[in-house]
C-alpha cells in the first residue's frame, strides 16, 4: 500500500494571484476619487458609462452596466459597446429620484470569439468542418443552460444546422445575428470579472435646467418708508414667471439683530427706522426658524410658497450660519461661539471687509458638538416642512466640509427632492469639492469671465472629467454684493451680452432684482452697488424706459424650446476671426438640436467677423447647404458652404442665436 500523495502548499501570494480577475477594468467614469463621492446624474437624462477593458489574448469579450438604486437587492443591466482601442460605452437612464450605484461586468464572450474566428477562416476560404462541429457543440451546451425562449431559439438553430447539407448553410446559421442574440442571452460567462461599485446621485430636473431670479421681500413696497411684506410679493409672481424664470429666490427672512445694526452703505450707525442687513440674523422675535414680523407670519409665509407653486415657481431661501448679537442662541448656547479673553464676542471679518453686526458659530468647540450640527439641520429641516426645497447656502466654504457632507445627506434621504445652491467664490479645489460633498449647484467664476479667452477656457473646464461629475454651474450674472466692473459702464448692451453668455452657457444662471433695469450705479473702484439694497429698502420701477424684460423672457423661452441650452455640457468653441466675438454651440449628443451662438463682447462698438460652420459635425461637406433660423426674432435664410460673414451692432441686439439644420445631414443625426 503506496502513501497518498501530500496535498501541495500553496503560497499566500500564489492563492491571492489564482483568485484575481482575468479581465482589466480600469478608468471607469463617471467616477469620482475611486468612488469616494457620487458622480451627479439627472432623473430621465441618460447617463454615459465609459471604460477600459482589456485582458490577455486575443479572445473577444463581453461587457455590461449593473445599475439599481442603492435600497434594491437586484441590478438592471445595459451592455456596453467596444468603441476601440479597449475603450468601452453605454448608457442607462435612471427613472426615479434616488441615490444609485452602478458597476461593470466583463467576460469572456466565447461565442463572440467562436464567429469572430469561423468568419475570418470562411471568408479566407479555409475548411471548417471542425469548426461548425465546434460550433454545434457550443449551441448544444447553450440548450442544456437555457430557459423559456431562448432555449427555443437555440434548440431550432441546432435542427436547422441538422437539416443543412452544405457547410455555406451551416455557417450561415452559426454567423446569423439571430444566432448570436441567443447565445448571448445563453452566455456562461467566463472568467466574469466585476468592477468595484460607484454611487451616482439622482436629482430632479431642477437641478440641471433652472433660472433663478433673487429679490429682498421687503423692498416689494412702492414707498421706501414701507416695509414690504409677503403679500407685495404675490404681486410681482405673474411678472416673474412670464419672465421665463422658475425659481425665486429670497435673501434671508428671519428677524434682524438691533445690536450694531448696519445703515445705508454700510454705516456703522443705523437710524431707528434703518432696517439693517437681513443677514444679521436673530432678535428677541426669534433665530433662523422664524419670519421677521414685518415681512409677515409663518402662515403668510406658507401663503406665498403655495401661490408661487401656482405660478410654477419654486421659492428657495437663504440659508446663512450667521448670528446677529441679538440670536436667541447666544443666551441660551453661549458655548456655540467664539469669546475673546475679556468677554466680548468675536464678530465676522473678511479682510478688509468687517461686519460688526455678525457674529459665527464654532463647529468644533465642544459644547457645540454634535448639538449645533442636529440644530443647523433642523432649521433645515423646518423649512423643508413650510415647504421649501430649495436652499441656497451663504459662503459654505468657511464651514466644515465634513458638516455638509453629513447634513445634506442627512436632509436628502429624508426628501431626495431637496437641493442646496454652494454660494462659495473661492479657490477651485474647494469649490469642487463642495460639489462633491453633495451641494447640487454651484456659483462659479463666470461672473469674472469676460475676453474670448478666458470664457472659452472656463467653459470648456464645466465640460470635462473631473468638473462635469461634480459641479453644477449656476451662471448668476450679479449678486447683492457683486456688482461686476464689466456693467458699470457698458450700458443696456453691456446687459444684454451677460445675460446672454448665462442662459446660452448655461442650463443654471440667476440674476439680482435689478439686473432687468440695468441697474450699475457703483461705489467707486468697487464692485459694490451704492444704495446697496442689503442696508435699506430699494423701490424699483419694473417698467422704467430701457428695462430688458422682453429680452430676458425670450431668452429664457429659447432655453425652455432648446434641450441643448437646458444643461452647461455640450458646449463647444468654434472659429469666428475676430477676438470681440465669442461664437460656440451647443448640441444634444444626438446633435438633433443644435444651436450656434455669437456674441460679441463689445458693448460699444459694431464687430464684424468671418466665421466656419461646423459643417464637419454634422456628416457635411464643406459645400453643403444648410438653414439658419434666428431664435429672437424668428428670421429664416439658407446658408451656403462653410465660411460665413457676420456683423453684430450692440445698439440693435449684441449677439445673435441661431439654430441649424439641414434636409443633406446625415440621417442618424436627424
Amino acid at each position: 500500500m503506496t502513501d497518498a500523495k501530500p496535498h501541495p502548499v500553496i503560497h499566500p501570494r500564489l492563492e491571492q494571484a489564482l483568485r484575481m480577475p482575468r479581465i482589466a477594468i480600469e478608468s471607469t467614469q463617471p467616477v469620482l476619487e475611486g468612488g469616494r463621492f457620487a458622480a451627479k446624474a439627472t432623473i430621465g437624462h441618460p447617463i454615459n458609462v465609459t471604460s477600459k477593458i482589456f485582458a490577455d489574448g486575443h479572445d473577444q469579450l463581453a461587457a455590461t452596466i449593473c445599475w439599481r438604486t442603492k435600497d434594491e437587492t437586484t441590478w438592471r443591466r445595459a451592455r456596453l459597446k467596444l468603441i476601440g482601442n479597449d475603450s468601452w460605452e453605454g448608457q442607462f437612464t435612471p427613472t426615479q429620484v434616488a441615490s444609485h450605484e452602478f458597476m461593470i461586468e466583463a467576460w469572456w464572450d466565447i461565442y463572440e470569439t467562436y464567429r469572430y474566428e469561423l468568419s475570418k477562416k470562411h471568408t479566407a476560404g479555409v475548411p471548417v468542418q471542425l469548426e461548425l462541429e465546434e460550433g454545434r457543440l457550443l449551441l448544444e451546451r447553450a440548450s442544456q443552460r437555457a430557459h423559456g425562449e431562448t432555449k427555443a431559439i437555440i434548440d431550432d438553430l441546432l435542427h436547422r444546422l441538422s437539416m443543412a447539407h452544405l457547410d455555406d448553410e451551416r455557417v450561415s446559421v452559426m454567423l446569423a445575428s439571430e444566432t448570436a442574440a441567443a447565445m448571448a442571452d445563453a452566455d456562461p460567462r467566463e472568467h466574469c470579472s466585476r468592477s468595484e461599485v460607484f454611487p451616482v446621485e439622482v436629482e430632479r430636473p431642477l437641478a440641471l435646467f433652472a433660472s433663478w431670479y433673487e429679490l429682498f421681500p421687503r423692498s416689494e413696497t412702492d414707498d421706501p418708508n414701507r416695509h414690504g411684506t409677503f403679500h407685495d410679493v404675490h404681486k410681482r409672481l405673474p411678472s416673474i414667471r412670464d419672465m421665463g424664470f422658475d425659481v425665486l429666490y429670497f435673501t434671508p427672512i428671519h428677524p434682524i439683530g438691533r445690536q450694531h445694526r448696519k445703515g445705508p452703505n454700510n454705516t456703522l450707525h443705523a437710524g431707528p427706522d434703518d432696517p439693517g442687513s437681513p443677514y444679521a440674523i436673530g432678535s428677541e422675535a426669534g433665530g433662523h426658524d422664524a419670519v421677521h414680523p414685518e415681512l409677515g407670519t409663518l402662515d403668510d409665509f406658507r401663503a406665498l410658497v403655495a401661490a408661487a407653486r401656482e405660478h410654477g415657481l419654486e421659492i428657495a431661501l437663504d440659508f446663512a450660519i450667521q448670528c446677529s448679537q441679538d440670536h436667541p442662541w447666544l443666551q441660551e448656547h453661549p458655548g456655540w461661539f467664539s469669546w475673546r479673553p475679556d468677554g466680548t464676542i468675536r464678530y465676522a471679518e473678511n479682510p478688509p471687509k468687517k461686519y460688526q453686526d455678525i457674529v459665527n458659530v464654532d463647529f468644533y468647540a465642544e459644547d457645540a458638538m454634535p448639538d449645533l450640527w442636529v440644530a443647523l439641520r433642523d432649521v433645515i429641516w423646518h423649512w423643508v416642512e413650510q415647504g421649501v426645497k430649495i436652499f441656497r447656502v451663504d459662503n459654505p466654504h468657511t464651514k466644515p466640509l465634513p458638516f455638509w457632507e453629513w447634513m445634506i445627506a442627512d436632509i436628502r434621504e429624508r426628501d431626495p427632492d431637496v437641493m442646496f445652491l454652494s454660494e462659495a467664490f473661492t479657490k477651485p479645489a474647494m469649490m469642487a469639492r463642495l460639489g462633491k460633498v453633495g451641494f447640487n449647484q454651484s456659483y462659479t467664476y463666470f461672473t469674472w469671465r469676460n475676453n474670448k479667452a478666458e470664457l472659452s477656457e472656463y467653459f470648456n473646464e464645466l465640460n470635462e472629467h473631473p468638473l462635469r461629475d461634480c459641479y453644477r454651474p449656476n451662471f448668476f450674472v450679479n449678486t447683492p454684493d457683486i456688482n461686476p466692473f464689466f456693467l458699470h459702464d457698458s450700458g443696456r448692451a453691456g446687459f444684454l451680452i451677460r445675460a446672454a453668455l448665462a442662459t446660452m452657457g448655461s442650463g443654471l444662471w440667476g440674476m439680482y432684482s435689478g439686473f432687468e433695469l440695468c441697474e450699475s450705479a457703483a461705489i467707486p473702484g468697487k464692485e459694490e452697488y451704492l444704495d446697496s439694497e442689503k442696508y435699506q429698502i430699494r423701490v424699483r420701477d419694473y417698467h422704467a424706459p430701457g428695462n430688458i424684460v422682453a429680452e430676458i423672457a425670450q431668452l429664457n423661452r429659447i432655453r425652455r424650446q432648446n434641450p441643448a441650452l437646458q444643461t452647461h455640457l455640450g458646449f463647444k468653441a468654434y472659429t469666428a476671426h475676430n477676438d470681440n466675438i465669442f461664437f460656440f454651440g451647443k448640441r444634444t449628443p444626438d446633435l438633433k438640436n443644435f444651436i450656434l451662438v455669437a456674441i460679441s463682447l463689445d458693448p460699444h462698438n459694431a464687430q464684424e467677423a468671418h466665421f466656419e460652420l461646423p459643417l464637419w459635425e454634422l456628416g457635411l461637406p464643406d459645400d453643403a447647404e444648410t438653414r439658419g433660423e434666428d431664435l429672437m426674432n424668428g428670421h429664416r435664410w439658407t446658408w451656403y458652404g462653410k465660411t460665413q460673414w457676420m456683423r453684430i451692432e450692440p445698439w440693435h441686439l449684441p449677439f445673435g442665436i441661431w439654430r441649424i439644420s439641414s434636409d443633406a445631414m446625415d440621417p442618424d443625426l436627424k
